[in-house]
């Protein structure tokens, strides 16, 4: 049931859907609806906790131990655009308007930018003038701005895009920077 309702709710979003709605939509009972949790509220948070929770786990198993950390923080930039791609806009303005389903976001984002900081800090070369914190932080809010369709809306590259676009400059900083900071002006 939580897998047909992350569905539909990625397809249509979750706010203008009523609980009749929702069942008509899945062909179940609203009684079996209440299983899931006692209120639409509930049902909600539910289905974006699972979510956010099924995408993490996808991401973590598809990551490789015996990659070289450059590898793993790669795959895991691209593996969050293809988890995540799937949500329509809808969705994510619902995400966005529903408070405790934005904390669920937020919480998640920060948490997988902390990902982004420790995969950032094993791919560094010795000596980098890579910050791993800020790394880490850019990442975030330009993840945020991507789901709060702020980057579509400016560059018109969809989520999945940019997203993709998000990891090639990540890896394009590490790769490409020198092991000592340019002198300050």
């Amino acid at each position: 049931m939580i897998e047909q309702l992350i569905d539909l709710f990625l397809d249509e979003g979750f706010a203008d859907m009523s609980l009749s709605d929702l069942a008509g939509s899945l062909k179940c009972s609203k009684t079996t609806l209440y299983a899931v949790a006692p209120s639409k509220e509930q049902i909600i948070v539910a289905v974006v906790r699972a979510f956010f929770r099924r995408a993490t786990e996808r991401i973590e198993s598809r990551m490789m131990p015996g990659d070289s950390a450059l590898a793993r923080l790669d795959a895991y930039l691209r593996m969050i655009s293809e988890e995540l791609t799937p949500g329509s806009q809808r969705f994510f303005a619902d995400v966005d308007a529903f408070e405790p389903a934005r904390e669920i976001f937020h919480n998640n984002t920060l948490w997988a930018a902390q990902r982004v900081q420790a995969l950032v800090r094993e791919a560094l070369p010795a000596g980098s003038a890579v910050d791993a914190l800020f790394v880490g932080t850019v990442a975030s809010l330009i993840m945020n701005a991507i789901h709060r369709g702020e980057i579509e809306e400016s560059t018109g590259m969809g989520r999945g895009a940019a997203s993709r676009a998000l990891a090639d400059l990540i890896i394009g900083a590490i790769t490409a920077t020198g092991t000592s900071r340019p002198p300050q002006h």
